[in-house]
């Protein structure tokens, strides 16, 4: 089964989910989206794929989501996407892709939804 974690290994879910699908018989392959942010049209795949909205893909507790005034109502889908994609950090880990579907697993359990 081709897996792919949107990882970032200083966060803990992202290293628990990682553990949970190593416990699971599976290596995914990870992709640090910190160093290697996904391509604009690829975020929004995943974050469609997972049947999220967009501003529920970022992470709103970063300094940085508050200093560019991201919570701003007015702002559109694409505008957000084009926050995250400047600045990844305000992607919310982590994303994981399998045959089964996407899924922004948080909390961790949601992986479950797309390893059976």
């Amino acid at each position: 089964m081709k897996v792919t974690i949107w990882h970032n290994p200083a966060c803990s879910t992202s290293r628990a989910v990682l553990a949970m699908l190593r416990d699971a018989g599976i290596e995914p392959t990870i992709t640090e989206y910190l160093s290697s942010p996904p391509a604009r049209a690829e975020l929004a795949e995943m974050i469609r794929g997972a049947g999220i909205g967009v501003r529920d893909a970022m992470r709103s507790k970063e300094a940085l989501y508050t200093q560019l005034g991201l919570s701003d109502p007015a702002l559109d889908d694409a505008q957000l996407l084009d926050a995250m994609i400047s600045h990844p950090v305000l992607i919310n880990r982590p994303f994981v892709q399998t045959p089964l579907g996407t899924r922004l697993c948080r909390p961790k359990e949601l992986l479950h939804e797309i390893l059976t």
